[in-house]
């Protein structure tokens, strides 16, 4: 799933009630995972200026971005923070790394030739699915709408459950932000 995406769904099953204390973690655990990519995408295409085409056909899969992107994409590694957290009895760190775990859940099966290492360091496994969210030769073109369908729905609802401006913004700003994704995707992918 695209990142926004995932914030929606998190917050839809994390952070239904509209309180900083609980919003800040979903949210931060819902990017978290992807974080890494947009790392990567910066230093590839702006500093580098790798073109496109090179950058997800090669520069993605070379070993060192790999093991950055898929150390916080690690499953082990998430729950020893979960551990540590529940441990420390820090509610935040909790919902951070329940959030994350919940990312995950969300990628595994959405993803074929991209594949996260899910049990790295301690594996190099990848589950290839038969369907990607974004590869048309997967279904990503059904996939898509789908997701695209399962956002508009959820912030609706999560709009109109919240009552702050702090929940309602972070609905709003995703949204945006998912507006300009798709916008980007259209000017230089298509």
């Amino acid at each position: 799933m695209n990142t926004p995406a995932h914030i929606v769904l998190n917050l839809l099953c994390l952070g239904r009630q509209d309180e900083g204390r609980l919003l800040v973690p979903v949210i931060v655990g819902a990017v978290l995972p992807d974080a890494p990519m947009f790392v990567f995408y910066f230093v590839e295409k702006v500093i580098r200026n790798t073109p496109e085409s090179i950058i997800w056909s090669q520069s993605y899969f070379e070993p060192h971005w790999q093991n950055f992107i898929d150390v916080f994409n690690s499953v082990p590694l998430i729950l020893v923070g979960l551990l540590l957290s529940l441990w420390g009895r820090s509610p935040f760190g909790t919902l951070l790394f329940i959030s994350m775990l919940l990312h995950i859940a969300g990628d595994l099966p959405l993803h074929n030739e991209d594949a996260h290492r899910h049990f790295f360091p301690f594996s190099n496994w990848r589950f290839h699915s038969p369907v990607s969210y974004w590869d048309p030769r997967y279904y990503g073109n059904v996939f898509s709408v789908i997701e695209i369908l399962a956002v508009v729905v959820s912030s609706f609802l999560l709009f109109h459950g919240y009552e702050t401006w702090l929940g309602k913004g972070a609905i709003a700003t995703t949204g945006l932000l998912y507006l300009v994704y798709f916008g980007y995707v259209f000017a230089v992918w298509m």
